[in-house]
């Protein structure tokens, strides 16, 4: 009579077990929460693939939480990757824009000037961004190109890191005998430090 009065116990532990085990798989495979990525391309007709997967060209897909990988690939235009980080539901957004490298790209450019007008428009604002991020960054660039006694000083691309857009070198070019001693003095007379400033000497 005690074992009959049991079952409906160990049925109900069984069981409870068992949706438990249930609902902590489900969890387990779901996942963190996904975010929404909202995606625009320009050509819009570009091969677009996440983490190798093809997606449409434009619009909106859900994203695991976690690090991804997008790459955008036409014929005629440059090829981009961009890597990205889904986090805590957060929605994505990101501009795939390929610029023509070759006859094919350009034509098509011509033949659709809507989007060439919109791939003007974000090399203009990409640009000023990275002038702005790079006047914080090197403050000597409001001063620059500058002329001093014996020596003009001005920037171009990173001679240590020529790959990077956000890096610069400085260019002093001397033309008198105490023009790098100026050069120096007038570096140091803004706080700047020399040896942070990947200075390139010119005789």
């Amino acid at each position: 009579m005690l074992d009959e009065d049991r079952r409906p116990l160990i049925t109900g532990v069984i069981a409870l077990v068992v949706v438990v085990v249930l609902i902590g798989g489900f969890l387990l495979l779901r996942g963190g929460p996904e975010s929404k990525l909202t995606v625009q391309s320009i050509p819009n007709d570009l091969t677009l693939t996440l983490d190798g997967h093809q997606i449409p060209a434009n619009g909106e897909v859900k994203v695991k939480e976690g690090s991804h990988t997008l790459v955008g690939e036409r014929n005629g235009f440059q090829s981009y990757t961009t890597t990205f980080t889904a986090n805590g539901g957060d929605p994505l957004s990101v501009r795939m824009y390929l610029y023509a490298n070759s006859a094919e790209g350009r034509q098509w450019t011509k033949n659709n000037p809507e989007q060439q007008r919109e791939l003007e428009a974000e090399a203009g604002r990409h640009y000023d961004q990275i002038q702005d991020r790079l006047q914080k960054k090197y403050p000597i660039i409001n001063q620059l190109p500058y002329i001093g006694p014996g020596f003009e000083a001005n920037y171009t691309n990173s001679k240590t890191d020529p790959d990077n857009p956000e890096a610069i070198s400085v260019t002093i070019e001397v033309f008198a005998p105490d023009g790098k001693t100026n050069a120096l003095k007038w570096i140091n007379g803004y706080g700047w430090d020399p040896a942070t400033l990947d200075v390139i000497w010119k005789q």
